[in-house]
């Protein structure tokens, strides 16, 4: 008995101090009057930020994965913006979506999301695209759908059911120009990544390896949420994370401005995603 209390201390304390390693502070979302409070279980909406930092890239955003979550629906909302999506951006006039990083950083990216869908973003969570791969390996790879069969990077990726260690995965996610739907499909791809690394980081052989997790998350991740908030969306809204409805930006155009092709949103398309997520978030009411 005293071992096992032994043990779930030892996790604790591994799992705070990693968070603490991790957690980067953001000002309060200009457009809530004041923070959301997981306690009571209120609405909440998270931009996930896969960054590709490979050596020659300047650190844009290449996955800008917006989530809204509801306890009291007991369901979620994902929508993948496309990178290449025209907006203005604060200080920058208008530009692609994912350049706002690269101008500056989490804090632009979120205020420039918010500018788009009109919603208030209350946590921001930010990858290392080029070495989330650690973070797969460390939970044991992921098994997805495949539902386009290709090769890329060295990697062959038949249709059906696949299992993919990280090196694979890295390359699932990049492929974009020859899939028939471009990068609308690459986003498919990314949503089916996350959704693997959310269900084998529960199973009970990635509990067992906690500290390789927790190493890799350190070096990959940042992320605005204390230990006590995590722990509490952990409580509060775990069965909303497992039912979840996607959300698309996908009849707008692309053209090119100056020799640089750009991706313009379709209004009413978008003006809905704005509605859908509003009315999730119950900011409505």
């Amino acid at each position: 008995m005293l071992a096992v209390a032994g043990l779930v201390a030892k996790v604790y304390f591994d799992a705070k101090n990693t968070v603490d390693k991790v957690y980067e502070e953001l000002d309060k979302s200009e457009l809530r009057e004041v923070n959301v409070n997981v306690e009571e279980q209120e609405p909440i909406s998270i931009l996930l930020l896969g960054v590709d930092e490979r050596e020659g890239d300047s650190g844009r955003s290449d996955t800008m994965i917006v989530v809204t979550v509801n306890p009291e629906t007991k369901d979620s909302k994902m929508l993948s913006i496309p990178r290449d999506t025209y907006t203005e951006i604060e200080g920058h006039g208008m530009d692609k979506i994912n350049h706002a990083f690269a101008y500056g950083g989490i804090e632009l990216s979120r205020k420039t999301v918010e500018n788009l869908l009109e919603i208030p973003i209350d946590y921001v969570v930010q990858v290392n695209m080029e070495s989330f791969k650690d973070i797969i390996d460390a939970v044991g790879g992921i098994t997805i759908d495949n539902t386009l069969a290709f090769e890329y990077g060295g990697s062959n990726f038949p249709e059906g059911t696949i299992t993919l260690d990280g090196d694979s995965a890295l390359n699932y996610v990049r492929m974009r120009y020859e899939d028939p739907e471009g990068d609308f499909g690459r986003q498919n791809r990314q949503k089916k990544v996350i959704q693997g690394i959310a269900s084998s980081a529960v199973s009970v052989d990635t509990a067992l390896n906690y500290k390789s997790i927790f190493e890799s998350i350190e070096d990959n991740v940042r992320v605005n949420a204390s230990y006590d908030e995590l722990m509490t969306m952990q409580k509060n809204y775990k069965n909303s994370f497992g039912n979840i409805e996607q959300l698309y930006i996908n009849d707008g155009n692309g053209t090119k401005i100056d020799g640089i092709y750009y991706y313009i949103p379709d209004e009413t398309q978008l003006e809905t995603v704005k509605s859908t997520l509003k009315t999730h978030l119950e900011l409505n009411s």
